[in-house]
C-alpha cells in the first residue's frame, strides 16, 4: 500500500472520496489535511469550527494536520505554506494526495501542478463521476450532513442548514450542481459508515457574510463594501452542549 494523505474539508466530496480511496486497499492514509483560519479557528471557506474537525479526524480514527493560515492570505504565500506543508509529509513517506474534486479541470491541473513541485502525486477517486449519482451513493452508503454555506447568488438562505438528502437534491433549482461543484454550497459530514460514532451537533446561528473574490481564504463581514460581491449565508454548528458564539 502506498502511503498517502487525504485533503480533509470535511464536507460530502472528501468523504466520499476517502471512503472510495480506502475501499480499493491501494492506499495508507497516514493523515487529513486541512486549512483552517488562524484566528477564527474555523475550516477556510466552510465555516466550520475547527472543533469539529478535530471531532470527525477522531470519529474516522484518522491523525489530522491543520494548515493554519491568516484570514487574508495571498496565493503566494498559500502555495508556499502548502510546498512546506507537503514537503514534510514527503519526508515522512508520503507519495500520493487524495482530493474530492469531480470535473473542474483547472483546479485539478492547479493541484498537480502543486503536487509535482514537492514531488507527490494526486488521486481523485471521484473524478469525472456523475454529480447525481454520487449523491444517491452519499445518502445510500449512510453518510450524512448538514449544509453549512450556500452562495446566495445560486440558493437561497432557506437553503442552508439543511440536511443533505434526497429530498434537499428534488429542491435545488436545475442550475445548480447536485453535488454543489460550483461552489453552490458546502457541508459538513457528521455520520456515515466511516465513523465510529454519529457526532452530536447542534445548530447556532445563520449569518450572511461576503467573501473576497481576489484569493482570500477568509470572509469578510463588512457587506457594505462594494469590494466585496459574493454573499454567502452560513449554518453555524458546534458540538452539542458547548455554548459559543460565531462571532
Amino acid at each position: 500500500m502506498k502511503k498517502a494523505i487525504m485533503n480533509w474539508s470535511g464536507g460530502k466530496d472528501s468523504a466520499l472520496a476517502l471512503y472510495y480511496a480506502l475501499h480499493t486497499e491501494q492506499w495508507d492514509v497516514l493523515s487529513l489535511l486541512t486549512t483552517v483560519n488562524k484566528q477564527h479557528q474555523r475550516v477556510s471557506m466552510h465555516g466550520v469550527r475547527a472543533d469539529l474537525l478535530t471531532e470527525q479526524a477522531r470519529q474516522l480514527g484518522l491523525p489530522l494536520h491543520q494548515l493554519l493560515l491568516p484570514g487574508e492570505v495571498s496565493m503566494e504565500t498559500y502555495n508556499a505554506r502548502m510546498f512546506g506543508t507537503l514537503q514534510a509529509f514527503r519526508q515522512q513517506g508520503v507519495t500520493h494526495s487524495i482530493f474530492g474534486d469531480i470535473f473542474l479541470e483547472d483546479l485539478r491541473q492547479y493541484r498537480e501542478t502543486q503536487l509535482r513541485r514537492a514531488g507527490l502525486t494526486g488521486v481523485f477517486p471521484i473524478w469525472q463521476r456523475s454529480s447525481t449519482e454520487l449523491i444517491h451513493a452519499f445518502v445510500d452508503l449512510g453518510f450524512r450532513a448538514v449544509l453549512v454555506c450556500v452562495n446566495e447568488k445560486q440558493l437561497g438562505q432557506e437553503f442552508v442548514g439543511r440536511e443533505l438528502d434526497l429530498d434537499l437534491l428534488k429542491d435545488l433549482p436545475k442550475t445548480v450542481d447536485p453535488c454543489g461543484e460550483n461552489g453552490e454550497y458546502h457541508t459538513f459530514v457528521y455520520d456515515g459508515p466511516l465513523f465510529a460514532q454519529p457526532i452530536p451537533i447542534e445548530k447556532g446561528e445563520v449569518v450572511r457574510r461576503t467573501y473576497a473574490p481576489s484569493g482570500g481564504s477568509d470572509c469578510h463581514t463588512d457587506q457594505t463594501d462594494s469590494v466585496w460581491d459574493t454573499g454567502f449565508w452560513y449554518q453555524d454548528l458546534r458540538l452539542t452542549h458547548q455554548e459559543v458564539s460565531i462571532h
